[in-house]
């Protein structure tokens, strides 16, 4: 006779209508995933505060900069090799009192970037501000933008207003007529950023080579003096500020606006931003947002904020009374300064003047106050600044977009692997695999503890509710689809959208289920009842995501444990002998990662494994820049070590995992 495979205890309390919610509204509350994520990283953030009140002398300070520039180096990924700028002014414009040059330079071999260099007339050598753009298509045409360039070319300082990546000229994701095929530029950021991380680099590790070329561009000049240096920009442009002022010691200089806060605040109000604007661990090894102004002290810096913007303004205060002390014990606390203007997010006509008054300071030894001027007047059409004659970087001759040098270095990564497996054993592969994406091993992993909550009826079958607690703080909740007389083996279904996925009446689970299958399903960590968001069908869970990417972790690892716990309870429920219950899985979209990573590190748990619609080779994911939905279920750094192929082989080659992919 068949053992009824996970027969549940029908309740007292039978559910009626088809309510496949499990969770109270409370339980839903206390298990959200990314409130547990929060309360990790304020944890994170408190050890960080604890280090930073030991720095009380100069050689404290010094050690503090020194650790963090390099962990923050080392996550970036590293930079490329310098190679020719082959710097080209393309066009020139005069008028009254500056002169507007068109630059275009290569930061890697064809690989452009645009830029306008506003001159003050005369000799020099001048002074100059580099400026970098927010989140705008625009760039470098966007009205304040070009108040940066001529508000600095008045003051008798150069400025070199370029575009990063995937805005202005260059866009890194268009259409067949190459035009930009997002209105959001951070749309493109986060695309680039699945394409960056698999490769163990980010969006941003792009951003701030391009800015160090810039620098290096202007230094090549004889009407720039090298040894003054600024630089500002807003928004994403004080993201880049940020990141340069703190890793480049030639920038004399800078004035970061609408950008600096604390993670504490900004985790507590939006939570994480755009793809460059996130650095792989960087909670995990310490680095908050003041540590951008700390790393380059005691040199110049001022902190630009508006009482109004989401990036929070009491968390910029604190950043400033971070950053205050630290340039106090070097001696130096008038070198740190903060201005707040009334207003919301963006430069207001007093920040520019205020930003234009600091650099004045530092880079022309002049103390003077800088009153506010309109310059609507002198704002210029594209026509007179675009670098590139149909107006898109991607359409110069062998011209490399970041997913083309992702895809390199992913290729140059693949005979890297190929060589290193000639001599390592699987074993020693899973404990790569398993360190890298964050999964304990099987053994570590134990048999969850069931939760029966009640029952819902449909025609030839009944759909029993049901919570999975494991040695996590989340639990997982459940459904078994069980038909009237099921086969010995049993189905584990996950699905991007957790439980429900697929299991509307004629749908992919019924029909397992007219087979005489039970099948079980679960919102895994970040799914389902223990979400915040609907998943966005474009980016994924990337909030959630990127919560856990600021902390050195994934949604893979977390997510592969709870398919080895679903399928560990599947195989030993309510058996009468020593055998385990043969589980077949299957993965649908993204989830269909986790189950080659579950199967992967536990192959003996399962007896099929299939995949739906989800990708079968990373490597080819980084260099398709419409890789669309696919940032959740990455693993930073991956194809350094791995790719889904190897993750086949390790679950038992192509005769036990089966791709399909299936039309909506």
């Amino acid at each position: 006779m068949k053992t009824p495979l996970l027969c549940l205890l029908l309740l007292s309390s039978v559910v009626t209508a088809e309510d496949l919610n499990v969770l109270t509204s409370s339980q839903r509350e206390a298990s959200n995933y990314y409130k547990h994520l929060q309360a990790e990283a304020y944890t994170l953030l408190n050890t960080r505060q604890k280090n930073l009140n030991t720095l009380t002398t100069a050689k404290a300070v010094k050690e503090y900069q020194d650790n963090l520039r390099g962990k923050f180096l080392k996550a970036l990924g590293g930079f490329p090799k310098r190679t020719d700028l082959n710097a080209k002014i393309v066009k020139r414009t005069e008028l009254k009192e500056y002169t507007i040059e068109n630059i275009i330079f290569e930061s890697q071999p064809n690989h452009h970037v645009t830029g306008n260099m506003y001159l003050p007339h005369g000799d020099g050598p001048f002074p100059v501000v580099v400026v970098s753009s927010g989140h705008s298509r625009t760039a470098k045409l966007a009205d304040y933008n070009q108040r940066f360039g001529i508000r600095m070319a008045t003051l008798g300082i150069a400025s070199f207003v370029c575009d990063p990546i995937g805005q202005g000229e260059r866009s890194q994701v268009v259409n067949e007529e190459v035009k930009p095929l997002y209105s959001a530029t951070t749309t493109e950021h986060f695309l680039m950023g699945v394409s960056s991380i698999l490769v163990g680099r980010n969006t941003a590790t792009y951003m701030i080579w391009d800015a160090m070329r810039a620098i290096d561009y202007v230094c090549t000049r004889g009407d720039i003096d090298s040894t003054k240096i600024g630089y500002t920009g807003c928004s994403g442009g004080g993201t880049l500020t940020s990141y340069v002022m703190s890793l480049d010691p030639r920038v004399t200089s800078a004035a970061p606006a609408c950008y600096l806060t604390t993670f504490q605040k900004l985790i507590e109000t939006r939570g994480p931003q755009d793809s460059e604007q996130n650095i792989f661990g960087q909670l995990a090894f310490g680095m908050d947002h003041p540590d951008y102004v700390i790393m380059r002290a005691p040199r110049p810096t001022l902190i630009t904020s508006t009482t109004g913007d989401y990036f929070d303004i009491k968390g910029a205060w604190e950043n400033y009374r971070q950053a205050k002390r630290v340039y106090g014990v070097l001696g130096y606390p008038h070198k740190v300064d903060m201005v707040e203007v009334e207003g919301t997010h963006g430069v207001k006509p007093q920040s520019l003047a205020t930003i234009g008054y600091w650099m004045q300071r530092w880079l022309l030894d002049k103390d003077a106050n800088v009153p506010i001027r309109n310059f609507e007047q002198n704002l210029q059409e594209l026509s007179v600044l675009n670098c590139t004659e149909k107006g898109q970087v991607l359409t110069l001759e062998n011209e490399k977009s970041v997913f083309d040098l992702n895809a390199d270095i992913a290729r140059q990564l693949s005979k890297t692997r190929q060589e290193k497996g000639k001599d390592q054993s699987d074993p020693d592969l899973r404990i790569e695999i398993r360190n890298l994406a964050g999964i304990r091993p099987p053994a570590e992993i134990p048999v969850p503890r069931m939760e029966d909550i009640g029952r819902v009826h449909r025609d030839e079958y009944h759909i029993d509710k049901l919570v999975l607690h494991t040695d996590s703080k989340i639990p997982l909740p459940g459904l078994t689809f069980h038909p009237k007389v099921p086969q010995d083996s049993a189905y584990l279904y996950l699905t991007d959208e957790g439980k429900t996925g697929d299991s509307q009446p004629q749908g992919p689970i019924e029909d397992l289920v007219n087979d005489g299958y039970a099948v079980v399903t679960l919102d895994m960590r970040g799914q389902g009842e223990t979400r915040t968001e609907v998943r966005d069908e474009l980016l994924g869970d990337w909030k959630l995501f990127y919560l856990a990417y600021l902390q050195g972790k994934t949604l893979v690892g977390p997510r592969t444990e709870d398919a080895i716990s679903g399928a560990k309870f599947i195989a030993n429920y309510a058996l009468q002998t020593d055998e385990k219950r043969k589980v077949h899985l299957v993965g649908v979209g993204q989830a269909g990662i986790v189950a080659l990573h579950a199967a992967a590190i536990h192959p003996d748990l399962f007896a099929t494994v299939t995949i739906k619609n989800a990708p079968q080779s990373w490597t080819n994911i980084v260099g398709d820049q419409n890789a669309q939905g696919q940032l959740d279920s990455i693993v930073n750094g991956a194809l350094q070590v791995y790719d889904l192929p190897d993750l086949v082989r390790l679950a038992g080659g192509a005769d036990k995992v089966k791709f399909e992919t299936t039309k909506d």
